[in-house]
């Protein structure tokens, strides 16, 4: 599969190199494009083809080369070079001002920052470490182009290795549009026997009729993310590390807990959105609009952790080779919705789901006389609805949703509001709540080591969330909100085994973010800050975040050689405070809670050098220039230090037919 893939991608490269060379959109008589227009996020819903007069070829707008989410919110390609797209320059290909990566890329990140709003109404499998990568039902874009469009993305990885993707889309008549993408990831890394590798293959298609009253989506999104695991440095290798010894530099002399494991995250997913129209918008004189809808997901996925001999960095086992432990889920759902419109009742829905869930293993456990079962499956039915208008400058939307039959509990509303005063200022406030239960292994674990094994009988999380923000360039934008946590489920070191086990805390928890966004620009430099204040109260020290973290750039940015090459260079200060930093656990595949060690307090440096050049971004960037200057006390976790010094660089490429 991977083999005709790659032929496919080469064969996709080749041909629209031509197109490029050929002249594609940037030969004056076939159009140009104003790519200082182009803003990240605009909305543009037109989809007009360009006129041309007879003989002439006709060619699209980039206005016209839509990204359809799965909410049905339209953007539009966006080849600019900027800041925000160099903090999306990274493997998750997200901005991860929130999150510190460790060593290598392709491992998992830690968080520094937590938002508890949540509209599930279902536990998920669970081992969330695996999961900054994974691309969920949200990440799924769909496409309708005039033209085929191709992108094309790399950036070197760690010793040895690179992550690198390739997309593509067309449209092979007005209401039909497929996209094909593969990425992805090896990595060697700079310690033993953590290496990194990890594929994303996805295929969408959305289909209307000629008449409209008929609309289809569908995706299918194949992911395998594997980490070689070695449970971080040893004690001692900590002590070496932090002195800075130069025998130490290289980083592979290092002794790590084990050198046998590693765990896998896989998973498949098919997804079908399709809706009718009963009654059109343009059908009457009313401008109402009636239609049915249903979606339809199937979720197949598992975590796996194995080991070749029995360590005791996880305790006791019930065998001393090839240890594997393999949970597995496969959820089947389907939601039925009634939808209406109206220009003065607003948008208004009602709908019904079921869930059809398995999850667990192949074997009982019994474990000091208590009977540990294999399998958690059943259904659930829910119900809900949703509405949204506008009122002058205001904007309504409220979403609720009740798990009505079956054993899990859950439900969920949320309610916002905005107001837009002109076209720079919106201000906007919300209100979420919800309860649903932990995920699958909080709730059910079994494994080859005696301590990872339990069922447990947990009460729902409940969360309540207050946000308010304003949005402006001309300002600032401010992002503010305050939550309150009831029964919150963690995993913590059982101080009894030792070993790593589920907990729910019995107190309510208060937990408030403030965050702040400005760039102040002075000629061709800017000054971008990103400043966020948590305060977490928490009598039992379950929920550790930093005080304060922040992020600086002071970058300089010009166009050369006739604006034909556009050029940002600066550099990047990340900062956040100590706090006890959450422990990592490979087997689970999950963080953990520890207050042994505060972690923070270290500067990292960044500097990068990007351009552009017609539809090419090139980025080149040393990360963490200041390693050796500010010492060796950087951790992404307890045991796993943060990269030292880097030289890395890759490129963003689009080409147009």
């Amino acid at each position: 599969m991977k083999q005709i893939i790659l032929s496919f991608f080469l064969l996709c490269f080749t041909h629209f190199a031509f197109a490029q060379v050929s002249g594609g959109l940037s030969e004056g008589k076939k159009g140009t494009r104003d790519d200082a227009a182009i803003q990240e996020g605009f909305t543009q819903q037109s989809t007009d083809t360009t006129s041309t007069k007879a003989g002439e070829q006709k060619v699209g707008k980039i206005e016209q080369y839509l990204i359809v989410s799965n909410e049905n919110d339209s953007t539009y390609v966006d080849t600019t070079l900027s800041l925000k797209k160099e903090y999306k320059f990274n493997y998750i290909r997200k901005d991860n001002f929130n999150l510190i990566a460790f060593s290598n890329m392709g491992q998992t990140f830690n968080t520094l920052s937590y938002d508890f709003k949540s509209e599930l109404l279902m536990p998920d499998l669970g081992a969330r470490s695996k999961h900054f990568s994974f691309r969920s039902l949200e990440d799924i874009n769909y496409y309708h182009v005039p033209t085929p469009l191709t992108e094309l993305f790399y950036k070197t990885g760690f010793k040895q290795g690179q992550v690198a993707q390739g997309f593509f889309t067309t449209n092979l008549s007005e209401q039909f549009n497929f996209s094909i993408s593969y990425k992805g990831l090896r990595s060697l890394g700079n310690y033993q026997h953590i290496i990194a590798s990890s594929g994303d293959f996805e295929v969408t298609s959305n289909y209307k009729t000629k008449s409209e009253r008929y609309i289809a989506k569908v995706h299918f999104v194949a992911q395998n993310i594997n980490n070689e695991e070695n449970g971080g440095l040893t004690d001692e290798g900590m002590g070496y590390f932090e002195s800075g010894d130069p025998e130490f530099l290289d980083r592979g002399v290092f002794d790590v807990n084990f050198e046998d494991a590693d765990n896998t995250l896989k998973a498949k997913r098919f997804h079908l959105d399709h809706r009718y129209y009963i009654v059109k918008p343009t059908d009457s004189l009313a401008k109402h609009s009636l239609n049915v809808n249903h979606i339809m997901t199937f979720d197949d996925k598992y975590f796996q952790f194995n080991q070749s001999t029995a360590n005791d960095y996880f305790g006791d086992s019930f065998k001393s080779t090839s240890l594997s432990d393999r949970a597995t889920l496969e959820n089947f759902y389907n939601e039925f919705q009634l939808n209406y419109s109206n220009d003065l009742l607003g948008d208004l829905q009602f709908n019904t789901s079921i869930d059809n869930y398995n999850y667990g293993y192949d074997q009982i456990v019994i474990l000091d006389g208590q009977h540990i079962t294999n399998r958690l499956k059943g259904n659930v039915g829910a119900v809900g609805g949703k509405y949204h208008n506008h009122f002058g400058g205001f904007d309504i939307y409220g979403d609720a949703g009740l798990n009505v039959t079956g054993d899990f509990s859950g439900n969920y509303i949320t309610g916002k509001a905005a107001y837009q005063f002109n076209d720079d200022l919106l201000v906007s406030a919300a209100l979420n709540h919800n309860a649903k239960q932990p995920n699958y292994n909080f709730l059910l674990f079994q494994s080859d080591y005696i301590n990872y094994n339990w069922q447990t009988n947990f009460s729902t999380e409940k969360t309540q969330q207050l946000s308010f923000n304003i949005e402006s360039e001309k300002l600032l934008n401010l992002a503010v909100d305050y939550s309150t946590i009831s029964d919150y489920a963690y995993f913590k070191r059982d101080e009894v085994s030792g070993g790593v086990k589920p907990f729910q805390n019995s107190s309510t928890i208060t937990y408030l973010r403030v965050r702040l966004d400005k760039e102040i620009k002075f000629g061709h430099f800017a000054l971008a800050n990103t400043l966020m204040y948590q305060n977490v109260q928490d009598d039992k020290q379950v929920l550790n975040m930093p005080e304060f973290v922040t992020r600086n750039t002071l970058y300089y940015r010009n166009e050369f050689f006739k604006k034909a090459l556009l050029l940002e260079t600066g550099i990047t200060f990340n900062y956040f405070t100590k706090y006890y930093m959450n422990a990592y656990d490979p087997l689970l595949g999950e963080f953990y809670v520890q207050t042994d060690r505060e972690y923070g307090n270290f500067p990292r440096l960044d500097f990068f050098l990007n351009a552009k050049i017609q539809q090419t971004r090139i980025y080149f960037m040393v990360e963490h220039f200041n390693a050796a200057l500010t010492g060796y006390n950087y951790y992404s976790a307890p045991n796993y230090p943060y990269r030292d010094l880097a030289i890395r660089f890759g490129l963003v490429w689009n080409f147009f037919l």
